[in-house]
């Protein structure tokens, strides 16, 4: 039982977990201070080895600092390039099917500069840059499997163009908010991860309630907890939390 702040040697043995040497740094780490009653704080990590990423949650429970935390929630995923991302002819053709004349200068233009892009944009969804903005959300989310709305049952061609409606409803909050979906297909109990950061904690809310309204999310989606965070250092965590 704590009955006043952290002695000065948990204050850095909590530091050091949550910003570890260079030498066992996971590759991208961000700490969060949270909103609500179910956590305090929170750490988002990404690196090829499972065990640097690992290593952060045995360091935070170790003996010391580990008897004043109690771990609530976890979710282990991998990041991916997902299989409704258009190719350079599919994004072609979708620029027809909304009623763009195949042959003009115009698409053309937006052919070579989506094929520009394209390489990058799977390299940030591999391996992503976290941007340093001051709010993030997390959730878990599946696709339904109920009868009349098993996402699994309907064909790529219909699965795809839902995506893209969904990806087309993201793309109005660029600069707004940035994305990432990891997979937990065969690591946790959820399917996706959905990691939003955003520059103004109202456009988190905004993203949301948007997509909402896309048929992949109203029809196929369902949705585990929300956490919602505010970037943070380690100090600025105790801080927070009283503890410092």
């Amino acid at each position: 039982m704590l009955d006043g702040p952290l002695s000065a040697d948990l204050q850095a043995q909590f530091h050091d977990a949550v910003h570890p040497p260079e030498d066992r740094q996971p590759e991208r780490l961000a700490a969060y201070w949270t909103s609500g009653h179910r956590a305090d704080f929170a750490l988002m990590m990404l690196d090829p080895d499972p065990a640097k990423v690992d290593a952060v949650h045995q360091s935070l429970m170790a003996p010391g600092i580990g008897r004043y935390i109690e771990a609530t929630w976890s979710f282990v995923s991998m990041s991916e390039v997902s299989e409704y991302v258009p190719t350079i002819e599919e994004f072609k053709r979708r620029l027809v099917a909304g009623g763009e004349d195949f042959n003009s200068p115009a698409v053309a233009a937006k052919v070579a500069a989506y094929e520009r892009r394209l390489p990058m944009m799977n390299q940030q969804r591999l391996q992503p840059d976290f941007p340093d903005w001051p709010t993030a959300c997390f959730y878990p989310m599946n696709k339904s499997r109920v009868v009349g709305a098993n996402w699994f049952t309907e064909p790529f061609s219909r699965r795809n163009a839902m995506m893209a409606e969904h990806a087309q409803s993201g793309m109005a909050f660029a600069g707004k908010v940035s994305q990432l979906i990891s997979v937990g297909v065969g690591f946790d109990d959820w399917e996706w991860m959905v990691t939003l950061w955003g520059r103004n904690p109202q456009y988190l809310k905004e993203i949301v309630y948007k997509m909402r309204f896309d048929i992949a999310s109203a029809k196929y989606a369902e949705f585990g907890p929300f956490y919602v965070g505010y970037k943070a250092t380690a100090n600025e965590i105790l801080k927070h939390c009283k503890l410092a």
